[in-house]
């Protein structure tokens, strides 16, 4: 994976002064939300998604960095959201921007950094990129209604929880692969491409994280082990947990996940089985058939450097600790 962090390190500067270029311009009562949730950092996939398929389809200007960083902004938005959501104290180790500015005011910051995205595409004066932008808002955003709905529910099936992945992470790797695509001017079956890489790669980064969440190097990164469970999310290593149970603990499980009253002995244990039985693993496994998929949708696309760490975007995911 050289190649593309050598890519990313050479790239991140110019992501994060534009990011905070775009951020200088709002009004000073949101600025201090937004940069707070920017300070907290990431891995920029979602602007290097863009760069990358707007390179390799021939896309050359620098204006394109604003549309890569548009992403990262409805992304930075559903973070703020999302922490309110889920009563979240800290995120990637700090506090929490509710907790410091209050639940009104963040929220509120949140709609702005959507409009900003929107704004941001709309500049570019293309139907499809602003289509596009909204399209993913609007998948976000019905895939954290969905994950509402289904808390501490036991009853659905695995399809259901692929739909909800699709809405908190997919559509938003997507729509950043689409942009760079879409911006390039690319045939219709490589703006196709892009979409499927997209999709399989933010569905396969989301199971993986799933995975990670029982992981006893979670709570190193500012997360609680098995947060999932702690919340009622029926990851798959929990379905996986829950299909290997049989009578009368099957019944004390579901009971005690529907109703959220795990003690924290009980968490504890639960995320110990889940490793002990290779849950995690097993959980990776189902991540691989969706960055094959990826690697498929790639395979279609010109070979070049961009490409290759396309491919190593894959690898990265497949190989996540953190």
């Amino acid at each position: 994976m050289r190649e593309l962090i050598a890519y990313l390190t050479a790239e991140q500067p110019r992501i994060n002064a534009t990011l905070e270029e775009e951020t200088s311009r709002l009004n000073a009562l949101v600025q201090p939300v937004a940069a707070h949730v920017l300070k907290a950092g990431g891995k920029r996939l979602r602007p290097l998604l863009t760069l990358l398929f707007g390179r390799m389809l021939g896309y050359a200007n620098d204006d394109i960095y604003p549309l890569a960083c548009s992403v990262e902004l409805l992304h930075s938005a559903t973070l703020l959201h999302d922490d309110i959501i889920d009563d979240a104290d800290l995120r990637r180790g700090n506090p929490a921007a509710h907790t410091l500015f209050g639940n009104t005011r963040t929220v509120l910051a949140g709609d702005v950094l959507l409009a900003q995205a929107n704004a941001i595409v709309a500049r570019y004066g293309d139907a499809r990129l602003t289509t596009c932008i909204a399209e993913a808002i609007m998948a976000t955003a019905t895939g954290e209604i969905a994950e509402i709905e289904y808390l501490r529910s036991t009853g659905h099936p695995q399809e259901t929880y692929i739909d909800i992945i699709k809405g908190k992470t997919a559509f938003m790797l997507q729509a950043s692969c689409q942009l760079g695509a879409m911006i390039a001017k690319a045939a219709p079956e490589q703006v196709l491409a892009a979409s499927d890489f997209g999709m399989n790669l933010g569905i396969a980064f989301q199971i993986v994280d799933d995975a990670l969440d029982f992981a006893p190097s979670a709570k190193d990164i500012g997360k609680p082990v098995a947060g999932d469970l702690r919340e009622g999310k029926l990851t798959p290593p929990l379905l996986m947990y829950c299909d290997s149970l049989q009578g009368d603990a099957r019944k004390s499980f579901v009971t005690s996940f529907e109703n959220g009253t795990f003690t924290e002995e009980e968490v504890l244990s639960i995320a110990a089985s889940i490793r002990e039985l290779g849950l995690d693993v097993r959980t990776r496994e189902l991540a691989d058939t969706y960055l094959a998929k990826a690697q498929e949708a790639l395979d279609t696309l010109p070979e070049c450097a961009e490409r290759l760490m396309l491919g190593q975007t894959i690898d990265y995911v497949r190989n996540r600790k953190h």
